[in-house]
């Protein structure tokens, strides 16, 4: 018989009279939501709070936001490995990534970008609530899609990073010929060129791709500025990064 430790015991019957909590209101505030209907909202037995202090970090939403080829995707992968030496728990949620499965059904007329956005802003706040630091990397081209996401993610949990590339870069850049295509005229919609990107007015952070001297920021450094951002505001939870 499998033998459970005296502490892990002592847990569990602390944890036993959850049940009658959670769902002694159990047909209380059941509603409608979209359309779903007949739904109720659970709070978890165990607050975001101690999830935190339990991975010793702080969950929040890293939003990388910027044009095709800006290099968003370049600075979320360097970030998440610099955190991963630190040994901080991240996810990473990719545009391209995402299409392959959760986002496969849609395309990229205005109504599917929003639906696009809506649902990695849900899923990247799950994983927020959960202690994660969770890195965001979509072109998200329309203001109001993200600030959606920003509320939703409540206060100090969504942190946005305006990758201001020129799109003569990203033209320059193109890693999949997408820009090559659109002046072309055979991809219709692409952000940039035929359809718009509103710009963050007050993002927490603005990355350049030239530095004042004249030379290109480096991915590394780059991520470097958002790992001071995260340190300086508490995400990090006392530990002390080194750099590049």
């Amino acid at each position: 018989m499998l033998q459970v430790s005296r502490s892990l015991r002592s847990t569990l019957r602390c944890c036993s009279g959850v049940e009658k909590v959670f769902f002694v209101s159990q047909y209380s505030s059941v509603k409608d939501v979209g359309l779903s209907t007949n739904i109720k909202w659970h709070e978890g037995a165990v607050s975001t709070e101690t999830k935190e202090n339990n991975l010793n970090q702080k969950g929040c939403i890293v939003w990388f936001t910027g044009l095709s080829g800006s290099g968003k995707s370049t600075v979320a992968c360097t970030l998440e490995h610099a955190l991963a030496d630190i040994g901080k728990a991240t996810a990473l949620l990719d545009g391209d990534n995402i299409r392959h499965g959760l986002n496969n059904n849609l395309g990229f007329s205005a109504a599917d970008r929003m639906e696009n956005i809506r649902r990695i802003g849900e899923v990247s706040k799950l994983f927020s609530e959960n202690g994660i630091i969770t890195l965001v990397s979509f072109i998200s081209p329309y203001k109001n899609d993200r600030d959606k996401v920003r509320k939703a993610a409540g206060p100090g949990k969504f942190i946005e990073v305006f990758m201001k590339v020129p799109i003569a870069i990203c033209e320059e850049r193109d890693p999949k010929g997408l820009y090559k295509k659109a002046r072309a005229g055979l991809l219709k919609g692409f952000t940039g060129i035929d359809d718009p990107y509103e710009e963050p007015e007050a993002p927490e952070l603005t990355l350049e791709a030239v530095k004042p001297n004249g030379e290109r920021a480096r991915p590394e450094e780059q991520a470097m500025e958002i790992l001071a951002y995260l340190e300086n505001n508490g995400y990090l939870k006392g530990n002390s990064i080194k750099k590049c």
